[in-house]
């Protein structure tokens, strides 16, 4: 695969309470010290998952929309959501710099609605 999936995302407005459904039901164990970008969720409410698996995180706010998100790898983020948007995608977010990490993301939807992210270099 040319372009993988290297992260994921559960986001919702409960993020503590979606920690301990999938902690749970999963067994998985959450890291809530690192910076995420605000738009994606509220500061320290954002547990990313301890490793094992492709990396991820469960997170947002009350003022975050509930969603599931994938995000690929590439090595230019801006470049590949232009090419997304050629495509018939739709912007939904960024490219937005992580905070304190060589990190850019963005979302978009594909022609189906389905959300999808993009993560690279800064």
């Amino acid at each position: 695969m040319s372009r993988p999936v290297v992260h994921f995302e559960i986001i919702g407005t409960d993020p503590a309470r979606l920690r301990g459904y999938y902690g749970e039901l999963f067994g998985w164990e959450f890291d809530t010290s690192g910076p995420v970008s605000d738009q994606v969720s509220e500061p320290g409410n954002y547990g990313f998952t301890e490793p094992g698996g492709i990396p991820g995180g469960v997170g947002g706010g009350a003022s975050h929309e509930s969603h599931v998100v994938f995000y690929v790898g590439v090595p230019d983020v801006a470049a590949a959501l232009a090419e997304a948007e050629r495509l018939g995608g739709t912007r939904r977010m960024g490219p937005d710099r992580a905070p304190g990490r060589d990190l850019v993301v963005a979302h978009f939807t594909d022609p189906e609605g389905n959300l999808v992210g993009l993560a690279g270099p800064a």
